[in-house]
């Protein structure tokens, strides 16, 4: 299949859904449990996204040992938003322990 054909074809059917909802938006009421089951399609896509780049950096099997800085900066992550609920310390304490972890415990 030619794929700049492909790639318009998700185009559009990406930009007909966002569309769909800005027309009918006004008149499209969710239930409250849908509501409620939206409000967590954030935080799973972003877990989607991180967990297997921090259990398997290398795209092979897991790597579940204290020599993966990705893993010890995300569980390090993981500590200080459970204590402080703050995204930014949490993002700077992450980025801290992996690159002080890859640089100096791993040297």
């Amino acid at each position: 299949m030619n794929y700049a054909l492909l790639i318009l074809g998700m185009a559009l059917i990406t930009w007909l859904i966002r569309a769909a909802v800005f027309v009918i938006g006004e008149r499209l009421v969710f239930p409250p449990l849908v509501r409620t089951a939206l409000g967590f399609v954030p935080v799973t896509v972003l877990t989607a996204i991180i967990v297997p780049m921090a259990v398997s950096p290398h795209g092979g099997d897991a790597e579940l040992t204290w020599r993966n800085p990705q893993l010890v900066g995300a569980l390090a992550a993981v500590v200080v938003s459970a204590l402080t609920r703050r995204p930014l310390l949490t993002i700077a304490v992450g980025l801290a322990v992996f690159f002080i972890w890859q640089g100096v415990v791993l040297r």
